[in-house]
């Protein structure tokens, strides 16, 4: 399918009363964090599944795919990378992590992070060096931080959690909601698998946190133990 089709399709599966809702859910008023994204109103089962429709669609056509001014073409153009480099070859991976660093004004919600960069930056990274990642975490672009931390996602699901504990050091003061919620999230994620660790370190900064974020760190601790952090949270 050619990339003028797919279009077609896309814009075919479009509902308007499905993109009002979106646009109110992604927050796109002025001075929201979506400010301005568009919508045509397509569900994310509806996208992934015509991902396999769409897999051999060149890099460059999903790469203006990425560019769209529509949410969910965007998403769908980053759930064609995620299954390209699934299937590719290591040179065809270094290829779309490369394309997906370049491109990364335009993955600018947090669906479209969290849905691919831990199963394209993270898996790519995984056993090479990782200044790509901390770059990111400093970045004055909230979405590309965020891309930071869910990149690591990969590496907890390999029992490797040094690398989101120090983007978590990184992004504790972060003024941002959306990363005190990511950061909770990679936190919880570790203690899923060992507490232990996870509580080592919320010893050493709990205190330092934002409420949020802390909140998302002990959503699985027993109800005493979230009052106590909660209680001694300044």
């Amino acid at each position: 399918m050619s990339l003028r089709e797919t279009r077609r399709v896309l814009r075919g599966l479009a509902s308007p009363e499905i993109a009002e809702h979106s646009q109110r859910f992604f927050k796109t008023g002025k001075g929201e964090y979506g400010e301005g994204d568009k919508f045509l109103g397509i569900r994310v089962p509806v996208l992934r599944k015509l991902v396999r429709v769409n897999a051999k669609l060149e890099l460059s056509d999903i790469t203006e795919l990425l560019k769209s001014s529509y949410h969910e073409e965007r998403l769908f153009s980053l759930l064609l990378l995620v299954e390209k480099f699934r299937i590719g070859t290591n040179d065809e991976k270094q290829t779309i992590c490369r394309l997906y660093l370049d491109h990364t004004r335009y993955i600018n919600n947090w669906d479209l992070v969290d849905s691919s960069a831990h199963l394209i930056v993270g898996s790519w990274l995984e056993n090479k060096n990782k200044s790509a990642i901390y770059a990111l975490a400093k970045s004055e672009n909230l979405w590309e931080r965020r891309i930071a931390i869910i990149s690591t996602f990969w590496f907890i699901r390999k029992n490797k959690f040094a690398d989101t504990l120090k983007v978590s050091r990184l992004l504790i003061h972060d003024t941002e909601d959306l990363i005190h919620k990511a950061v909770g999230w990679m936190l919880r994620e570790i203690g899923k698998r060992d507490v232990k660790i996870e509580k080592d370190f919320l010893a050493k900064y709990y205190k330092k946190m934002p409420r949020t974020m802390l909140r998302y760190a002990i959503e699985k601790f027993s109800e005493s133990e979230r009052k106590r952090y909660l209680a001694d949270l300044v």
